[in-house]
């Protein structure tokens, strides 16, 4: 089998505050995205990596390597998606998995997880058990309690079998939170594996806190 990966870097991600969209702001010296293209790459196991930009920043996406394709995003995610999908539909590549650019820290041992899937889900994606208490609220008050059994904090990468994720995004026209929710709309049925609790997603100021303790552990631990 040849993967590939897709990395989503289009939005404009502004609830991170900053100036900059979150992908392009620094976290320990180099910008979050170069982060995440370069734990996919020492991984040495996708043929292809993928990053769909927004057009504005073509200047900062070219320092992420020669070896990484820009593609163009579009006014949604799920479009931006699709466009990634549709410019290695022509290549090999059997298995994809699609990525948040804001996550720096996918780990080889996620991706070994979300690779054994696949050899019986045409379909994987990783996520962690919701563990506290749930409420709803409206101004500023509880109104409820939420039953948190069998609920999950969905992560990426989430991974596909090649054509049935192409499919999918073509015969999808709306927005979707991620791909799992266009691979659903298809019809494809999705494997839960055990998400990373260090695999965080950058999208407020204080998380990129978080991502640099992460970080100077991981530095600390080599």
């Amino acid at each position: 089998m040849t993967s590939a990966v897709i990395i989503t870097a289009a939005g404009r991600g502004i609830r991170a505050g900053g100036g900059l969209p979150k992908q392009w702001q620094m976290l320990g010296g180099k910008p979050v995205l170069q982060h995440t293209v370069d734990a996919f790459r020492a991984m040495h196991l996708f043929s292809k990596i993928i990053v769909t930009i927004h057009p504005d920043d073509k200047q900062h996406a070219t320092a992420l390597g020669p070896d990484v394709q820009l593609v163009f995003g579009a006014e949604t995610r799920a479009k931006s998606v699709k466009n990634a999908l549709e410019a290695i539909e022509s290549t090999s590549v059997s298995d994809v998995f699609i990525h948040d650019g804001a996550r720096p820290f996918p780990s080889r041992a996620l991706i070994d997880r979300l690779t054994d899937a696949l050899i019986h889900s045409k379909a994987a994606a990783p996520a962690l058990a919701v563990t506290d208490a749930l409420w709803r609220g409206k101004n500023g008050q509880v109104t409820g309690v939420q039953d948190r059994t069998n609920l999950f904090r969905a992560q990426t990468p989430q991974a596909f079998h090649f054509a049935d994720i192409l499919a999918a995004h073509r015969a999808h026209s709306d927005d979707a939170a991620d791909d799992v929710a266009v691979a659903r709309a298809m019809g494809l049925e999705v494997a839960i594996v055990a998400g990373d609790e260090d695999n965080v997603k950058i999208t407020l100021p204080d998380d990129f806190l978080r991502a640099e303790r992460i970080l100077a552990q991981r530095i600390k631990d080599l």
